[in-house]
C-alpha cells in the first residue's frame, strides 16, 4: 500500500502537475493579452492613487494584503535557499515561473470577484468554493468539497 501512495505522490507532484501549472499559466498569459505587461501601467496607477473609491480598503492596502497572504518567511528563505544552490540560473526560472503565474492569479482573483455572494448581514463572502459552485454548476460540487 505504501509503495502504491509514494508512486501516485511521484505521479501527481511530478510532470503532469507541472506542465499543467505552466501551460496553464501560458495558456492564460495567451488569452489575456499578455496582461502582465499590458497593464502594469495602469497597475501602479491603481496602487498609488489617494482615492479610496467606495470600497472599504484602498487599493495599496488591498496589495499589501494580498501580498502578507501570498509571500511568507518559507517563500523568502526558500528563494534564498534556490540561488545559494542553484547558482542564477534558478533566478531566472524563478521569475518565469512568477510572470505566468501572474496570469493564473489573476484569473483566480477575477472569479472569485465576480462569483462572490453577500449574505444577509451584508458580509461579502467568495474564492474557489463559490466559483466552482456558482460558475461551474451542479456537475463540479464534488471539486468544491473535497
Amino acid at each position: 500500500m505504501l509503495e502504491l501512495l509514494k508512486a501516485l505522490d511521484a505521479f501527481v507532484w511530478g510532470p503532469p502537475l507541472l506542465i499543467l501549472l505552466v501551460g496553464t499559466g501560458i495558456y492564460l498569459t495567451i488569452r489575456l493579452g499578455l496582461l502582465q505587461v499590458a497593464r502594469l501601467p495602469k497597475a501602479f496607477q491603481l496602487i498609488f492613487t489617494k482615492d479610496k473609491g467606495h470600497g472599504d480598503v484602498s487599493s495599496f492596502a488591498a496589495l499589501c494584503t494580498a501580498l502578507a497572504a501570498t509571500v511568507g518567511t518559507g517563500n523568502i528563505i526558500g528563494v534564498a535557499t534556490a540561488i545559494k544552490v542553484g547558482g542564477p540560473g534558478a533566478l531566472f526560472w524563478m521569475w518565469m515561473a512568477a510572470f505566468f503565474g501572474m496570469a493564473t492569479k489573476y484569473a483566480e482573483g477575477l472569479l472569485a470577484i465576480k462569483y462572490r455572494t453577500k449574505d444577509a448581514n451584508g458580509a461579502v463572502a467568495g474564492g474557489p468554493m463559490h466559483y466552482i459552485l456558482l460558475g461551474m454548476g451542479e456537475k463540479w460540487r464534488p471539486l468544491a468539497i473535497f
